[in-house]
């Protein structure tokens, strides 16, 4: 399991519940990972350092988590050595490390989109072409927020890219391609505002809920088949999950952008929901064979509830605060996922922007909700902040 976010706990929580696993080995992982396998000092942008040690171990599969080394061609290093990964190759990842590029496949493949602006005029929404870790879109209702979006993506030093303003609810849908067959995944909701009521400045996901009431198979076949058709077609088969952002528009779902991996902290909500075992489906992807594969969710919901540092998303550097109360909280029945901690003579401390999600499934969003706060109230750092109107809906 290649990354240290609380997507990649979740995953590995996930995989350390199959049958079919022997070791499960993380790079470089985190305290919550610790718990389900055994974490390696090695970066998940280090190719080379990956590469040793998946052949040290003599990895089956290689699973890699976040986006930054699937865009720099990771998986590719990986692949090239013989080994079977779970995760695009850097071309195939092109669809999230490039918004100029996604816009292109979008047109040849016919899946409706956001219309792109000569100029900026409000309302519109201005985007950072390249990857800016979910900070890097801006919704600009009047000219002094387009002024000010325009500085700040500049700020990025990449393209920047002017889309028309779409109305509606927003949804995560996601799904897993083996290069040729698409198999739906689930679908969730993000809230990606720092503050309630979705005030404040973009973060990277404060919190999610699943399902959201919405068609998956109709929706995978309209927005991610024609993708993967689309990159099969140009001979960079995406194998790994394809993550989209829709709008449900009121002339039907138009897509805001593509993510090359599993989502965070969608993760957190569709792993405690999913009852395939997901090693086999992640096998089946990497040795390029999804054909019967089916995804088995259960019918409960779940909610997940993301607790940050202080300044985040300021600041993603929040060291060294002890924090209590995770085990209360999953005694209560919920999952606490590591995404920024660390131990420290022997004491589980902050270590990050967003710090832990915390997830608790019910038979109803609202049960779900009440047992994710209930679990949050118990646990405890300096100058933690969460949202307290996820998946009031």
């Amino acid at each position: 399991m290649v990354g240290s976010g609380a997507r990649e706990h979740a995953l590995a929580w996930k995989l350390a519940q199959s049958p079919a696993l022997t070791e499960l080995h993380a790079a470089p992982g985190n305290p919550g990972i610790a718990a389900v396998g055994r974490c390696h000092p090695v970066r998940a942008e280090d190719a080379d350092g990956l590469l040793s040690l998946c052949l040290t171990l003599g990895a089956d599969l290689v699973v890699v988590g976040p986006e930054a080394p699937l865009v720099a061609g990771v998986a590719d290093e990986l692949r090239r050595n013989g080994l079977a990964v779970f995760g695009p190759s850097a071309e195939a990842a092109r669809i999230e490390g490039s918004k100029s590029f996604a816009k292109e496949v979008l047109e040849a493949a016919g899946v409706p989109t956001a219309e792109t602006l000569a100029i900026g005029r409000a309302p519109c929404v201005v985007k950072a072409d390249g990857l800016a870790s979910g900070k890097g879109v801006f919704v600009c209702r009047e000219r002094a927020e387009l002024d000010a979006a325009l500085t700040l993506v500049a700020a990025f030093g990449e393209t920047i890219l002017i889309e028309e303003l779409l109305e509606g609810p927003e949804v995560s849908v996601f799904a897993l391609s083996d290069g040729r067959t698409v198999v739906p995944l689930g679908t969730a909701q993000d809230f990606k505002r720092i503050g309630d009521g979705d005030s404040g400045p973009n973060t990277g996901g404060m919190g999610a809920y699943s399902p959201y009431p919405a068609d998956l198979d109709a929706l995978v076949e309209q927005v991610h088949r024609p993708i993967v058709d689309e990159l099969a077609r140009r001979g960079t088969p995406f194998v790994g999950c394809l993550f989209a952002g829709l709008m449900m528009t009121a002339d039907g779902p138009k897509v805001l952008e593509y993510n090359a991996r599993f989502g965070d902290p969608e993760t957190q909500v569709l792993m405690p929901r999913l009852q395939s075992d997901l090693l086999e489906l992640l096998l089946a992807a990497a040795y390029g064979d999804l054909s019967g594969a089916r995804v088995e969710l259960s019918g409960e919901a779940a909610v997940t509830v993301v607790l940050a540092g202080p300044e985040y998303p300021a600041r993603s550097d929040y060291a060294g605060a002890v924090i209590e109360g995770t085990d209360a909280a999953e005694a209560d029945g919920a999952v606490v996922f590591h995404g920024g901690t660390a131990v420290r003579d022997g004491s589980l401390v902050t270590n990050g922007g967003r710090i832990l999600s915390v997830s608790a499934t019910g038979p109803t969003l609202d049960d779900a909700r009440t047992r994710a706060y209930d679990a949050v109230a118990r646990v405890r750092f300096d100058g933690m902040q969460h949202r307290s109107d996820i998946a009031r809906v």
